[in-house]
């Protein structure tokens, strides 16, 4: 997912990039507001502070709701009531107060990309996705290996679908934690390891599913492809 950060402090900057790369999150980061609506149409969410050199964030905010429906969550230490009204109705989809945790911060990243559009699975999506012998009926909620139904639960399905959507590329945990459990806690994160073990094994396909250790999963060989 492509994430536009616009933050002026570069301590806060330096943290945090790699902390979110590292959960699989590609990031743009800007200074200050030059520029940003320039680069919206190009990323998923926008992370947006509020306290910039150039030009007051509330304002910076609207134009960008002006401009696109790219989703953006707004960033900053103001905390009271009254700024976090001020920052929704300036059209923010969320509002996140500092100091936070950077995986709740991931997990709202997730929660405004999915409001956005609609996940694999989910309601709207449709379609059909192939991987070699194994197909995944995103309408009728059907997995088939070889032509043959495998019975799966909501959430085996859904979070194979959302690895199969990806298309090779890693899926992470956050994401399918949010988008699946709508929280990362631990035994979420140990409800997803065995929702995976039991895919592999009721797909009969163990390499299928490869495990991107630290961050996430992903198909192995061959890419996924909606038709």
């Amino acid at each position: 997912m492509r994430v536009l950060l616009v933050e002026d402090d570069d301590r806060v900057a330096e943290a945090l990039i790699p902390a979110l790369v590292r959960r699989g999150l590609a990031i743009k980061r800007l200074a200050s507001g030059a520029g940003v609506l320039d680069t919206v149409r190009e990323v998923d969410v926008v992370l947006l502070d509020l306290g910039l050199p150039d030009v007051d964030g509330i304002v910076l905010c609207r134009q960008i709701r002006a401009a696109s429906d790219v989703a953006v969550i707004v960033v900053s230490a103001r905390g009271e009531v009254d700024d976090r009204i001020l920052g929704l109705r300036a059209g923010a989809d969320d509002y996140l107060v500092k100091p936070y945790d950077v995986d709740e911060l991931v997990a709202r990243v997730h929660a405004v990309r999915r409001r956005k559009s609609p996940t694999p699975g989910g309601p709207g999506m449709a379609g059909v996705a192939e991987v070699g012998d194994v197909r995944v009926d995103l309408d009728r909620h059907e997995v088939t290996v070889d032509g043959a139904v495998i019975a799966l639960s909501r959430k085996e399905f859904h979070v194979f679908s959302l690895i199969v959507a990806a298309q090779g590329s890693v899926c992470t945990r956050d994401q399918i934690l949010a988008e699946v459990w709508g929280r990362a806690g631990s035994a979420e994160n140990r409800s997803l390891d065995v929702h995976v073990a039991t895919l592999r094994t009721k797909l009969g396909r163990p390499a299928l599913i490869e495990t991107v250790r630290g961050v996430g999963y992903r198909l192995a060989n061959q890419p996924g492809k909606l038709v």
